[in-house]
């Protein structure tokens, strides 16, 4: 028995030793794996249709990454939901670096907006990095007799309900600037919803509607061309891409400040080294002239940002939006 208890022991203590071994090759092997990402093609989603901003912006970073990391980058767009359909297959995808998402701004008055979504928008995706920040402009119709923004103001107090403003759609960061516009100017406008961006900027050029808050490349061009008329930008300060228009603050209202940001998201158990990776490679592609001058082109002007930080962003713009909702009983439609 004693003999047979020694073969026994002997036994376990191999399997055991196997076993280790094995866990350590697997262990070995998935840091040497991630150590060479990406070594297969990463699928970009964008949640936007073709031909946005953050389509745009998400497929010149996409190219970039590459062409620096020789590995194809396929842009997958998945609109709809005020970009929530995109985030969603986001959030439930495999957590390794080989599904990311490119989005803007939307994404955080989109969770603001909607309670029930079936993912966390704060939880379920975590910041990799940040590709841009740009302000809005607000413009009207040039039927609309004002030429600042105290002048629309005042011509909004005197007609309560009756002047209409365009988004990108209920949630959408455009709508959301809006309202908090009129909120802080104490006036009362109607909201007309549109798809995209483009729509609306087509209705205000139509005099379909009097007012919008749009991007500055979605806008500027009209303004160029006198179809509609530029009163100033939403930043904190001027804009290097339109210097000669006033920011919203300055002109007439103090504290008011908003912005577009465009930023690329993981499923948030992704590892940190494809995290590192890729915020690393952005953040170098952002500072080069072409970068420069292509977001200019479309509105941006390069930012860089840690994952850390990128992430403590978002989570804090969907609580101060959701506060905002809550403020002004917004409701989705």
């Amino acid at each position: 028995m004693i003999c047979k208890s020694g073969q026994n022991n002997r036994r376990k203590a191999i399997r055991l030793f196997i076993a280790c071994m094995a866990l350590s090759l697997v262990g070995h092997i998935g840091v040497s794996r991630a150590q060479d990402y990406p070594d297969r093609a990463v699928r970009v989603v964008i949640p936007n249709v073709a031909g946005g901003s953050s389509d745009t912006i998400g497929r010149l970073v996409a190219q970039k990454l590459r062409e620096r990391l020789g590995q194809p980058f396929i842009v997958d767009n998945r609109p709809g939901a005020g970009q929530m359909i995109g985030a969603d297959h986001v959030a439930k995808s495999a957590a390794d670096g080989y599904t990311v998402i490119f989005l803007g701004g939307t994404y955080t008055t989109s969770a603001a907006m909607q309670p029930k979504l079936p993912f966390d928008p704060v939880n379920d995706l975590t910041g990799v990095a940040i590709g841009g920040e740009g302000p809005f402009m607000l413009a009207v119709h040039p039927s609309l007799p004002v030429k600042s923004v105290k002048e629309l103001i005042a011509v909004a107090r005197s007609k309560p309900g009756q002047l209409n403003f365009a988004s990108a759609g209920t949630g959408s960061i455009t709508h959301l600037v809006t309202e908090l516009f009129a909120s802080m100017a104490k006036i009362r406008i109607v909201h007309v919803p549109y798809k995209a961006g483009a729509p609306a900027a087509t209705d205000l050029v139509g005099g379909h509607v009097e007012m919008m808050i749009g991007s500055l490349p979605l806008l500027q061009h009209h303004a160029k061309a006198q179809r509609i008329r530029a009163l100033a930008v939403t930043s904190a300060r001027r804009s290097a891409l339109a210097p000669e228009l006033p920011t919203i603050a300055e002109a007439a209202l103090p504290g008011y400040r908003t912005s577009q940001w465009w930023g690329m998201l993981a499923p948030t158990k992704t590892p940190r080294q494809p995290i590192t990776r890729l915020n690393a490679e952005i953040n170098k592609t952002l500072v080069t002239d072409e970068m420069r001058s292509r977001l200019g082109a479309e509105g941006a002007e390069p930012v860089t940002m840690s994952p850390e930080a990128f992430s403590a962003m978002i989570r804090n713009e969907i609580a101060n939006w959701r506060k905002i909702v809550s403020q002004l009983k917004l409701q989705p439609e």
